[in-house]
């Protein structure tokens, strides 16, 4: 069953009908981002303490504005959450060129079709752009970051899940579900999911249940290693190897368009999480030595 408005979910709950035309995915992007702006903000409040992130300043109409580095995060999210709806929606369109030649303006208004690869990364360009701005420096800025990333997306494929918003996977192959295994996890039928369409039984594998639950993981691990002895930007390219097998792992069950790159096929996201994995494995034996004493996290 789905949820796509706070009015469905005050009557499921309640019995009451009640004129509350929230969208249930719209309001789970903003307790994302709540909660990840929260999640960097106390992040980057330890690292300052520890003398690992210095003051953020920038000229201004010559004067020189300061703050503490982790007054900033408002600015900072609000300029990613932009950055990175805009850079949804432009990958989208690249991985439907022949929707958007016929009917441009229908993809670029609709409420629909988003990239989150595309979004992470139009989000990530910008945020290195402010944190220059405010002479900060990235690598301990990325690894502030990053479990507040995964934190982010979790939340985020909530509302996904509760919503409806065609997430999920292909057919569920029920020959193939554990008899341990509770049914709803396996295969679900998206019942009054925002777009009405009518999924037969036994229904669809749950992909946005899937990547709440590996980015969860995820998160908890890039959380409990934030201490981590190795130099700065070793979190972050282990975000990368996480955020990058995850999406390949759920891309097996999805049903997106398989594009030419050459000198193989794959989904546009397929591609973007192996440029992601290669990238942190890349960034993790670089960076898996020893920090000085001066730079290791309190």
């Amino acid at each position: 069953m789905s949820y796509p408005y706070l009015s469905d979910v005050v009557f499921a709950l309640t019995g009451y009908q009640l004129p509350l035309p929230f969208a249930t995915f719209g309001l789970m992007v903003a307790v994302a981002l709540l909660d990840a702006s929260s999640c960097l903000s106390a992040e980057m409040r330890r690292l300052h303490g520890a003398g690992m992130l210095p003051m953020a300043w920038r000229a201004q109409r010559g004067v020189t504005l300061r703050m503490a580095p982790h007054d900033v995060v408002p600015n900072l999210t609000l300029l990613a959450m932009f950055a990175g709806v805009a850079g949804a929606r432009v990958f989208h369109i690249f991985e439907h060129l022949d929707s958007f030649a016929v009917n441009p303006s229908d993809m670029i208004f609709s409420r629909s079709g988003l990239s989150v690869l595309g979004g992470l990364l139009f989000g990530t360009v910008a945020g290195l752009w402010f944190i220059r701005r405010w002479h900060l420096p990235a690598r301990p800025m990325l690894d502030a970051v990053a479990p507040a990333m995964m934190l982010g997306y979790a939340i985020g494929r909530i509302g996904c899940q509760v919503s409806g918003d065609g997430d999920w996977g292909r057919v569920a192959d029920m020959a193939l579900k554990p008899d341990w295994l509770p049914t709803w996890f396996w295969a679900q039928t998206y019942t009054n999911n925002i777009f009405g369409e009518v999924i037969a039984a036994p229904g669809v594998y749950p992909a946005p249940v899937y990547e709440i639950v590996m980015a969860l993981g995820a998160f908890l691990l890039l959380w409990a290693l934030r201490r981590h002895a190795f130099r700065q930007g070793w979190l972050f390219s282990l975000y990368l190897v996480l955020a990058g097998l995850e999406r390949l792992a759920i891309e097996q069950i999805r049903v997106n368009p398989v594009l030419d790159f050459g000198v193989f096929h794959a989904t546009q996201a397929e591609a973007i999480a192996l440029a992601m994995t290669a990238g942190g494995i890349a960034g993790l034996l670089a960076l898996s030595r020893r920090a000085p004493s001066s730079l290791k996290p309190a």
